[in-house]
């Protein structure tokens, strides 16, 4: 599998609507306001259109789902530190789920693992996928940035930055309905990540909402909420930008 650089027309992302606060928001409105960060997500990139529409070829979606796994490794990681960071023991009994659906309870199980038989069901050999061959410097650049804001952040901060998953179901379910319709050499059950998904990512981000409604209530924390949640927005734009226009088709 080759790489190749097309040039073309960047996709521009559309601002995650930040508010100007003059006073805290309530718990509801604080919600309404972070859920308002969907139109800026990453489900919105072209890449991300032309895969829905049948319109990637195999090796895009080869280079796609080889330099993602990068961020999916990198993904307990962040959760690991999350957990370092934060002081409160019932938070951390709750958070460590994450690290668990992600790593497994075992070798051969959890989300990792899911990603790296989507990547042998799509053709490229799990040698390739473990070694991360194929990730592009700007897609490990973004990962490892991501790693790094969980560390070096307030922890609920860390948690708001997680708070995409509120946008990941409908992303998941219009992959499941799109793998088997237009990429029907994709075996059935390559796709158990994305059904995982279905159930782990709205109770992930029920407890995040919950977590940042409880902890950010102030003017400071909820921009803080606000600029973290933006943060991995523009993290994952510029993770799919790069692929995007690393594998563009001539």
């Amino acid at each position: 599998m080759t790489t190749g650089l097309h040039a073309s027309t960047l996709a521009t992302p559309v601002p995650p609507p930040i508010p100007v606060l003059d006073a805290p928001l309530a718990p509801e409105a604080l919600a309404e306001a972070l859920r308002a960060f969907s139109r800026s997500y990453y489900a919105h990139h072209p890449f991300h259109h032309l895969m829905h529409e049948g319109r990637l070829s195999q090796r895009q979606l080869q280079g796609w789902v080889a330099n993602r796994l990068a961020y999916q490794r990198a993904v307990p990681r962040k959760d690991a530190a999350i957990l370092s960071n934060c002081p409160d023991p019932e938070v951390r009994r709750v958070w460590l789920q994450r690290i668990v659906d992600h790593d497994g309870t075992e070798p051969g199980t959890g989300g990792i693992e899911m990603w790296i038989r989507l990547g042998e069901a799509v053709g490229v050999p799990r040698e390739e996928m473990e070694d991360e061959r194929h990730v592009l410097p700007g897609v490990r650049f973004a990962a490892e940035a991501y790693v790094t804001f969980c560390k070096t952040r307030p922890w609920i901060d860390a948690v708001a930055s997680s708070l995409t998953e509120l946008f990941a179901p409908d992303l998941m379910r219009q992959r499941i309905a799109a793998f088997p319709r237009h990429y029907p050499w994709i075996r059935a059950d390559a796709l158990d990540y994305f059904k995982s998904r279905l159930t782990q990512a709205p109770r992930d981000s029920q407890q995040g909402l919950w977590l940042v409604q409880t902890h950010c209530t102030s003017i400071d924390t909820q921009r803080r909420a606000f600029d973290a949640l933006a943060f991995k927005i523009e993290m994952l734009w510029v993770m799919i930008d790069t692929i995007h226009h690393a594998y563009a088709e001539p």
